[in-house]
């Protein structure tokens, strides 16, 4: 349903909440490896997620990513998902048609409809917070 990118963007961020709660900063290598993604193609997403003010980017020696503590818990997935792959996730056509609509639907477009409305729904009300939460309380994990 996500692009690779965006994958990895909600990766990271997730990984930056969780050490920007520590008070760390934390380099575009160290995020690439914990989220197992190519350096170069994690620096090209953080760099998305800086433009769209989802985390931060400090520069010089004790440089690197992070969320301010207070933004944490005000960052929507959906925040994320746009920053990377748009909004066309909520519009799209599950079967990928280039024309699909109320007037011309493809086969699954009604069954389609309510996927899309719940995943909205979840990425609209669920903030990297209660993410980054669940990963230092050892509930869920980003590497198996």
């Amino acid at each position: 349903m996500f692009s690779k990118a965006c994958e990895y963007g909600i990766k990271a961020a997730i990984f930056i909440a969780t050490k920007s709660y520590e008070g760390i900063r934390v380099s575009p290598k160290e995020i690439a490896m914990e989220i197992n993604s190519p350096q170069a193609f994690t620096a090209k997403i953080l760099q998305a997620l800086v433009k769209h003010d989802v985390v931060k980017s400090v520069k010089g020696a004790y440089g690197g990513f992070e969320i301010n503590k207070g933004d944490i818990s005000t960052i929507k997935l959906s925040q994320i998902v746009k920053a990377i792959d748009g909004d066309t996730i909520y519009s799209a056509c599950g079967l990928g048609l280039e024309k699909c609509d109320e007037n011309h639907p493809c086969p699954v477009h009604d069954k389609f409809k309510g996927v899309r409305d719940e995943l909205k729904f979840m990425l609209e009300n669920t903030n990297l917070e209660e993410l980054a939460l669940n990963i230092k309380s050892g509930a869920s994990f980003l590497k198996v």
